[in-house]
């Protein structure tokens, strides 16, 4: 017995004609009648008297038909628990987020939350590889990356443009500038990731040194931010950079952050997306990237 078999009974039990059942089917009536047919033959009885002149449901027919309607029942219940289900996996977003977005994510997550309530926002955290792989397997709907021209099989969706702000001790004369030049941090020791371990950080701002006219001198690798803003605020003079919007949430004391003079390093932020994902899906976060990234005041100026 088919599902189709039975809807089509419950239709002529309830048009007594076959005809009319098929326009209500939206079908042929020779289906209609083919399909009954079959029904009875594998019930072994007849369920409609058919005349030339009109159809009526038999005693066997009568007494299917509320089984037939519920049968019926239960298949629209199971297809309405299942849409339920899709809808509400299609408002929840699997987002990879990187360290260093700061305000800038806390502005999307509120945009989210005001404009598109309905909207549940899942947060991974993992280095850069691993997001680009979890977002090609499918495991998150997007990704937050910076610096990347292309990634295979990904399309990177440009979101907002973030400035690097330098930390310096808080005795140091540049400290007590409202922006800091490049080429005056010439000679200081720059306390920055390995290469290997954040490559476009790293050749970001070794390329402003460079396009100020000198080669950094490395200090220490960067750790930890605790860490490594203590070093700077007793150790021997040094510096490091932070991505602005990081910059608000980090505490100041001896250590102070400042922005660059105009125009100093800026990395550009993505948005890595699977071309498959409908655009739809990621509508709702792409508006808030572009309208809520944007109203954080990160300009850098945390301290004095």
């Amino acid at each position: 017995m088919e599902l189709r078999q039975v809807r089509y009974f419950v239709a002529v039990a309830e048009e007594l004609h076959f005809g009319r059942a098929a326009v209500r089917l939206h079908i042929v009536q020779s289906a209609v009648s083919q399909q009954v047919r079959r029904l009875e033959r594998e019930l072994g009885i007849d369920l409609f008297d058919r005349t030339t002149r009109q159809v009526s449901l038999t005693a066997a027919g009568a007494a299917f038909l509320p089984h037939a309607r519920a049968l019926m029942a239960a298949e629209g219940a199971a297809v309405h628990a299942v849409e339920a289900l899709r809808a509400a996996e299609s408002a929840v977003l699997r987002v990879g987020t990187s360290v260093g977005l700061g305000s800038r994510l806390e502005g999307v997550l509120a945009c989210l939350a005001e404009r598109s309530p309905e909207v549940t926002v899942e947060l991974t955290s993992a280095a850069s590889a691993a997001r680009l792989r979890a977002v090609r397997e499918g495991q998150l709907d997007a990704a937050f990356v910076r610096g990347l021209t292309e990634s295979p099989g990904l399309d990177l969706i440009p979101v907002w443009q973030d400035p690097l702000v330098v930390a310096l001790p808080a005795n140091h004369p540049l400290a007590f500038l409202p922006a800091v030049p490049v080429a005056g941090l010439d000679g200081l020791p720059l306390r920055i990731v390995p290469r290997e371990a954040n490559p476009q950080l790293f050749d970001l701002v070794v390329g402003a040194c460079r396009e100020a006219g000198f080669e950094p001198v490395l200090g220490p690798a960067f750790t930890t931010d605790q860490d490594t803003l203590a070093a700077i605020a007793i150790g021997k003079p040094s510096w490091t950079v932070f991505y602005a919007a990081q910059a608000r949430y980090l505490p100041v004391g001896r250590t102070l952050f400042r922005p660059f003079v105009p125009p100093g390093p800026t990395a550009e932020t993505l948005l890595a997306v699977h071309p498959a994902t409908p655009a739809r899906r990621l509508a709702a976060l792409l508006d808030a990237c572009r309208s809520g990234a944007g109203n954080t005041g990160s300009d850098g100026s945390v301290g004095r």
